[in-house]
């Protein structure tokens, strides 16, 4: 008779055979895993809990991904990040296509990323920003994400809801934008905020 440890990895196995080779499901898509501390498997294509880790890669969805968007070879699959970036979208009323274009366009998925001036991070907070928003590991991509949002919310209201200078001080700083009365005539910004906009789009 087989020990429970076998009986809970067998169960574990059945289930993740039943969503990978599952005759309904029109499209393939990450499999994630999550242990119960008894030992029981717990393996999904949907996470609704934070615990849920990607255990199988859609290999194919990543390439499409990274071609289509030009990702660079150490960034991690946007996907791996779409229930926190959900989450915190809700929570701070914030689209998310606008969120992953943000990252896409800071860090190009990269939660280890750090700028030249010091940013950090996904969404490459500087340290005091991410210091006022009470992120305490900017290396974390759940604390830098939920502080990006947050930020990008801040300045939405700021700005009554412009996206356009929004992003800009999200790039230059408040300052910079009031000082100009708009979006500054730094070619940097003006080129951010384009290509910002643009990758959102195609993010819907």
């Amino acid at each position: 008779m087989p020990c429970r440890s076998q009986r809970l990895l067998f169960a574990g196995l059945a289930t993740l055979l039943a969503l990978s080779s599952a005759p309904l499901a029109p499209a393939r898509a990450d499999i994630y895993r999550y242990e119960d501390p008894d030992g029981t498997l717990h393996f999904t294509d949907a996470p609704t809990d934070k615990r849920f880790k990607v255990f199988m890669r859609d290999i194919k969805k990543d390439k499409k991904l990274r071609t289509a968007f030009k990702l660079p070879g150490y960034a991690r699959n946007p996907a791996e990040f779409e229930p926190i970036i959900n989450s915190c979208s809700r929570e701070f009323g914030v689209d998310s296509s606008l969120v992953k274009a943000v990252i896409h366009a800071e860090s190009g998925y990269n939660p280890s990323a750090v700028s030249s001036k010091g940013a950090q991070g996904l969404m490459q907070l500087m340290p005091k920003t991410a210091q006022g928003l009470k992120v305490s590991d900017c290396f974390n991509p759940s604390d830098n994400i939920r502080g990006g949002v947050r930020y990008l919310r801040f300045l939405l209201d700021t700005f009554k809801g412009d996206e356009s200078l929004a992003l800009a001080a999200y790039n230059s700083g408040m300052g910079s934008v009031a000082k100009y009365g708009g979006i500054p005539p730094f070619k940097e910004t003006q080129s951010y905020v384009a290509k910002v906009l643009s990758y959102r789009n195609n993010y819907r």
